[in-house]
């Protein structure tokens, strides 16, 4: 029908997103392919992407970077079969703490190294190396990759700007 799901014990989820939600999901993905492709470091792709959990739920993040060594057979035209080494979740208002946690759980438990769950509402990131305490950055402060993505550096306040139209 056109709408994204994800599948979640066997049940098919809606997940609707608003137009802010995809102008920073789509200005984060931006950074991330520019950065991953020029050292040719792996894949990064949108929220339109099946990942396939141990577990058979299919996850789908906003936005995920699965590295090179992890493509054994290319850009498959199936699910991704296990979670993306960094998994990006921007919140929507209809998110809830306790589904956000379920997917970092499970995304971690599935090979996820570095997760990334942005606030709109706040302007702020959480920065998750496990599914326990975050690290919690504000408009002052840069996401970076980490051991995933070294020398990956973008703004947090460049995630929420608007957009130079005039």
């Amino acid at each position: 029908d056109g709408r994204k799901y994800e599948l979640v014990g066997g049940d098919l989820v809606m997940s609707p997103t608003g137009f802010q939600h995809g102008y920073i999901s789509l200005r984060l993905a931006t950074a991330l392919l520019d950065f991953v492709l020029s050292r040719r470091l792996g894949v990064v792709v949108d929220s339109s992407t099946g990942f396939r959990m141990q577990s058979g739920n299919c996850r789908s993040p906003d936005v995920s970077f699965v590295r090179k060594e992890r493509l054994h057979n290319g850009l498959t035209k199936k699910f991704f079969q296990g979670a993306p080494d960094l998994a990006a979740e921007v919140l929507s208002p209809d998110d809830t703490i306790e589904a956000v946690r379920e997917k970092l759980v499970e995304y971690f438990a599935n090979e996820t190294k570095l997760a990334w769950v942005v606030n709109p509402e706040d302007r702020t990131v959480e920065v998750y190396r496990s599914p326990g305490i975050p690290k919690l950055l504000h408009a002052g402060e840069s996401l970076d990759g980490d051991d995933l993505l070294p020398g990956f550096i973008f703004p947090v306040a460049k995630l929420f700007a608007e957009p130079e139209l005039g």
